[in-house]
């Protein structure tokens, strides 16, 4: 990736890329884009106004002039000095506007089509995420950098043709070497730009480390382990190592310009003082006159600076275009999912989901996750899926949502791949509570509402399903009641300093918070619980579960757990090995059946049995302890 952002894309890509940030603009701020047009077009004139102004003024003064004719070209002067001095600010208010405008054009479309992505694949893979972190900054400055650019090479364009022609009607010679002299630091300017392009590409895994490290140093959640196991220094050393590294491909482009710059300064210069010597001695001679010796004075430089300029801004403009590549790629990159074209309606589930020979991994580098895997879930009907620690399951999770595709077989709803289907529609179908469920820095209310926007301000239909969940006395209690707002992120001066204005769950009640936002989506045809009370104490456990089961009463659910005690009321468990399902049957016929459930269920019962060690009944690791298969021990 690195090299085909070093090597540049072509003009033809370029093309397509300005007009994409031009077009951006356009749409966010006509009127400002066509006001700071005219201003630039003004910017550009005045100069070489002033510069002729004043040749006809000291002419006049060295004719002697009477005071009556000078005092034309004096006026034009002191009209053009005041509108040399007020363009400038005018034109970056002006600017400053149509910044702000096209940043949250541009944000807001890069947004929608992150949002648009169907899939998970994109956001698990590396190049990607780089990609859109260099999109997102790009896509807030670049769009009206690029047309900045354009509009300065029109302002350069046309201040060097004014006083190009200026240079031409005194020395035509001169005016050549001052324009030839431009050249090197067009392609110096060009070569910086593309290598500067190519560092920020380059630099992208070290900056997200370091943004990993600073985040793990400022987390409320991560300031426990960090100051218990005294591992502040080393992560800081980690992030300050990160940052080092970017510093130093920042520094080497930096010299580089540094170099590139110098060398052109030192033959622009030389070129001026020649063009000075060469008027001095004509003006001398009598060739030009005192008037002509200002033009030229002023000429020699502003062309310099002009042409400077020029490659400056174009420059400028081809590193944001290299940039805002990444926006366009980001806005054009094919969904890893895709849509049908005419998607078939999503039905009520009357007979069951069912997965047939399904493959998949997360990429052909990858070991296979899940390995010829059928299954059935019948409608109205509970299973317990059941499994080690990467056995596939979040996985088989993410299939049934529709996060991913399988690699070989088919999910099938009612008998219809869900390929069939939108999947939103799908997924509007389905309520899931996950194992690393999302903590929103929101409102009670809100954080529960989230999970059907439908009914974010129905607060029967909220709190019902906080009820359900077990938090609904917890959330009227607090401070606004469902109103609290459970994050002390966000909160303004004057309410940092009353504890009431922002409250901070424990583990347990987020879980329960996270369930009520699965339950809120009572019309889902199918219910997912992953690990549903693996933050609860035994009592708060043994509640949930009891409610789950009223709620999953004539309803399609899929539960995961790894306390097999609390899955042994399913229909049907399934047990799912390395990416294999080994068994399948009932609590009571896999336990007759010896297999690796019943291994499980007496390596968790026997920690609840005096004097059985836990560890001795089974050589492989087991992460979690479950009730045992005699009366439930809480």
């Amino acid at each position: 990736m690195s090299t085909a952002v070093a090597s540049s894309p072509g003009l033809r890509r370029l093309a397509v890329v300005f007009r994409a940030a031009t077009g951006l603009a356009l749409r966010a701020a006509p009127r400002q884009l066509a006001a700071l047009t005219l201003l630039t077009v003004l910017g550009a004139l005045l100069p070489i106004a002033s510069a002729w102004t004043v040749r006809a003024l000291l002419d006049g003064l060295a004719a002697g002039g009477r005071l009556g004719a000078l005092l034309e070209p004096a006026g034009l002067l002191a009209t053009v000095g005041v509108a040399a001095a007020t363009v400038p600010h005018l034109a970056q208010y002006v600017q400053a506007q149509t910044q702000r405008a096209a940043g949250l054009c541009a944000q807001e479309s890069l947004h929608r089509a992150v949002d648009a992505l169907t899939g998970l694949g994109k956001f698990e893979d590396p190049r990607f995420l780089d990609r859109l972190r260099l999109a997102q900054q790009a896509g807030g400055m670049t769009p009206t950098r690029a047309v900045n650019s354009a509009l300065g090479v029109l302002h350069g364009t046309l201040t060097l043709g004014g006083f190009l022609g200026s240079l031409i009607v005194l020395n035509p010679l001169l005016a050549a070497a001052v324009l030839l002299s431009g050249v090197p630091v067009l392609l110096g300017e060009l070569a910086v730009s593309r290598r500067r392009a190519a560092m920020l590409w380059n630099i992208g895994p070290a900056e997200r480390r370091e943004l990993f490290y600073f985040q793990l140093l400022t987390s409320t959640q991560a300031a426990k382990e960090i100051r218990l196991f005294g591992i502040g220094g080393f992560l800081r050393g980690r992030m300050l190592a990160a940052r080092r590294k970017a510093d130093a491909a920042r520094q080497a482009v930096d010299r580089q310009e540094l170099a590139v710059q110098l060398g052109l300064g030192v033959l622009s210069a030389v070129v001026a003082g020649l063009g000075v010597l060469w008027a001095v001695r004509a003006a001398g001679q009598g060739r030009i006159s005192i008037g002509g010796v200002s033009l030229l004075a002023a000429a020699v430089p502003a062309v310099q600076t002009a042409l400077a300029g020029l490659a400056n801004e174009i420059a400028n403009g081809h590193q944001s275009l290299l940039l805002f590549d990444h926006y366009v790629a980001v806005r054009e990159i094919k969904d890893d999912l895709p849509v049908s074209a005419r998607p078939r309606p999503v039905p009520r589930l009357r007979k069951g989901v069912e997965l047939r020979d399904v493959w998949f991994r997360y990429g052909p580098e990858h070991p296979w996750v899940l390995r010829g895997v059928t299954l059935t879930i019948p409608a109205g009907s509970c299973v317990g899926l059941v499994g080690l620690n990467g056995a596939g399951k979040s996985t088989l999770i993410k299939l049934l949502c529709r996060l991913y595709d399988p690699e070989r077989g088919r999910v099938l709803w009612d008998g219809t791949d869900l390929r069939a289907f939108h999947p939103a529609e799908l997924r509007r179908r389905i309520g899931a509570t996950f194992q690393d469920y999302m903590e929103y820095d929101l409102t009670a209310g809100e954080n529960i509402g989230l999970g059907d926007l439908e009914r974010l301000t129905e607060q029967d239909r909220i709190e019902r399903a906080a009820r359900l969940s077990g938090m609904h006395d917890s959330l009227a209690h607090l401070p606004d009641g469902y109103r609290t707002m459970l994050s002390r992120t966000f909160l303004s001066e004057e309410e940092r300093d009353d504890p009431g204005t922002g409250v901070v769950l424990s583990g347990g009640q987020w879980q329960r918070l996270a369930l009520a936002r699965s339950f809120l989506r009572d019309h889902a045809d199918l219910l997912i619980l992953d690990e549903p009370s693996s933050g609860l104490d035994a009592e708060a456990e043994h509640e949930i579960h009891l409610r789950l089961r009223d709620h999953r009463a004539g309803h399609t659910s899929l539960l995961i757990s790894h306390r097999l005690g609390a899955l042994r009321g399913a229909d049907l468990l399934v047990v799912l090995e390395n990416g294999r399902i080994t068994e399948q049957g009932t609590h009571e016929q896999l336990i007759r059946a010896g297999g690796s459930y019943a291994r499980l269920f007496a390596l968790q019962a026997g920690g609840y049995r005096r004097g059985t060690p836990v560890t001795s009944a089974v050589t492989e690791p087991v992460t979690a302890p479950v009730a045992s298969d005699s009366p439930d021990p809480r």
